[in-house]
């Protein structure tokens, strides 16, 4: 999965850029509390796409 569009669905369900960093960007909702690093990789594996997108709640 391409790190843009995986962003933006991040961004759709409400989560913002927390803080950016050498090799991850942390983002949070700011409803919830929940934190998660993405990895700064022009492609994102869809493994761990699924499992952040798990872990976070999201469908």
């Amino acid at each position: 999965m391409k790190r843009k569009k995986f962003i933006r669905q991040l961004i759709k369900d409400g989560y913002v850029l927390l803080r950016a960093g050498a090799r991850h960007d942390i983002y949070i909702n700011p409803s919830t509390g929940r934190k998660q690093p993405v990895p700064r990789h022009i492609e994102i594996d869809n493994h761990l796409a699924r499992h952040i997108r798990k872990y976070l709640g999201l469908k």
